[in-house]
Parts: structure tokens; C-alpha cells; sequence
């Protein structure tokens, strides 16, 4: 069974009362940066709830969310794991507009949908939802996005807009994959019967309007059809 990412190869440490995946994600700080090496604040947490990983492994936390985790899951407080990177300064993501060339995947890799902009347009920061996460760097083919540093601390305001940010762009996407799978069916339906007219049959709608096409064409009620046979 493969290790979830900073998880104890010692005995877990003795549980205390049982904690939620939501009361942990509370005391995280939102920037769903990955770091921690799960995809997402929630996904740490519940690796924590289910006792899978340790309680330092959040950078933009730093000591602050470790002593909170510590306290709430009762276990011992720990140094910050230094293979998930140094507790960073606030930062915010800034486009150079003379070399953006509008390809978006910036705006793909953003968690809190902080960057707006269309295909072949010129794309822009909202800086107030930009969460210093450094996702949108790699993805940039042009590395015309830089970090800039903020005189100011990331607070519990802070996280909760950005908690509520990334919850309406997993449902965006959820939905658009709901949307994407029932077209791929239908149009896989479509394909089928084109290959074999035959296979519509199968659908009892269709079957059903296929018949009442027959009938309409030959100007024959229902009643006139005879017994069923």
C-alpha cells in the first residue's frame, strides 16, 4: 500500500477525541497550494483526520497552524517538515501583459479562479483572491508571471474567502464534467446508431417514436393495428 505523503513510519501517535475532516480544514490557511503534498487543503486534512500524515507539513501555515493542529488533534507539536519548503512571505501573483499571449493555463492551474481572461486575450490578477499559491508559474510558457511580495498578513478573513473561492470552482468544474460525460454518451449513442439502425431499438423512447412515425406516415391509429401478436 503506497505511503501518503508525510505519513509517520513510526507507531501513530495515541488519538485524542475524534476530530472531522472540516473542524482540520478550519485551522488550515486555504492557499491550496499543494505543498503539504496533497492536491488541496481538504485533502490534507482529511489524510490528518485519518491519521495518515503528520501535522507539519503546511508552509504557508507555518508554526502557528502546527501548534493549532496540534492542539486540536492532540498530538505533539513538530519543526515544519523542510522537504515542503520554507513558511513563505504573503505573495500575489502579477501578469506582464506585454508577454502574455492569452494561452490560459494559468487560469487552469489557479485553485481560488483568481486570474480571468479569454483565449488569445490578455489575462489579469484579481489580487484581493490570488492566495500566493505559485501554481500559475509552471504552467506560464511564457514565465510572464512574477510573485510579488505584500506588507501584510494572511488572516482568517482571508482564508475564509479563499475556503469559499476554490469550493465554486470545484462545483464549477464538477458540473462541467457532468455536462462533458452526458455529451460524450449522447454522442456515442448517436454514433451507434448510425452503425446500426437497429440498435435505436433498444431505447423504448425511441422505439416509441419511431413506431408513432410509422403509424402517422401510413395514416393508421393506434386502435386500427389489430390484436398484438
Amino acid at each position: 500500500m503506497p505511503t501518503r505523503p508525510g505519513a509517520d513510519a513510526s507507531p501513530e501517535p495515541a488519538r485524542g477525541p475524534l476530530v472531522t475532516p472540516q473542524q482540520i480544514d478550519a485551522v488550515l490557511p486555504q492557499t491550496q497550494c499543494g505543498r503539504c503534498g496533497f492536491p488541496g487543503c481538504m485533502p490534507y486534512a482529511e489524510a490528518l483526520a485519518a491519521g495518515e500524515s503528520a501535522i507539519n507539513r503546511c508552509p504557508p501555515g507555518g508554526e502557528a497552524t502546527i501548534v493549532a493542529l496540534a492542539q486540536l488533534l492532540q498530538r505533539p507539536t513538530l519543526p515544519l517538515d523542510p522537504a515542503c519548503g520554507p513558511t513563505p512571505l504573503r505573495r500575489v501573483a502579477h501578469i506582464r501583459i506585454a508577454d502574455c499571449i492569452g494561452c490560459t493555463k494559468c487560469i487552469r492551474a489557479c485553485p481560488v479562479d483568481a486570474i480571468i481572461g479569454a483565449p488569445k486575450f490578455q489575462h489579469h490578477v484579481i489580487s484581493s483572491r490570488c492566495t500566493g499559491c505559485d501554481l500559475c508559474l509552471a504552467p506560464c510558457p511564457t514565465d510572464c508571471i512574477t510573485m510579488r511580495t505584500l506588507d501584510a498578513e494572511w488572516t482568517a478573513t482571508d482564508a475564509a474567502r479563499a475556503r469559499r473561492h476554490h469550493a465554486a470552482r470545484q462545483a464549477r468544474q464538477d458540473h462541467e464534467q457532468t455536462v462533458a460525460s452526458a455529451a460524450r454518451s449522447d454522442a456515442s449513442q448517436d454514433a451507434l446508431r448510425r452503425q446500426d439502425p437497429l440498435a435505436a431499438l433498444a431505447d423504448p423512447a425511441e422505439k416509441a417514436r419511431r413506431l408513432a412515425a410509422i403509424l402517422a406516415r401510413g395514416n393508421v391509429r393506434p386502435a386500427d393495428r389489430g390484436p398484438a401478436r
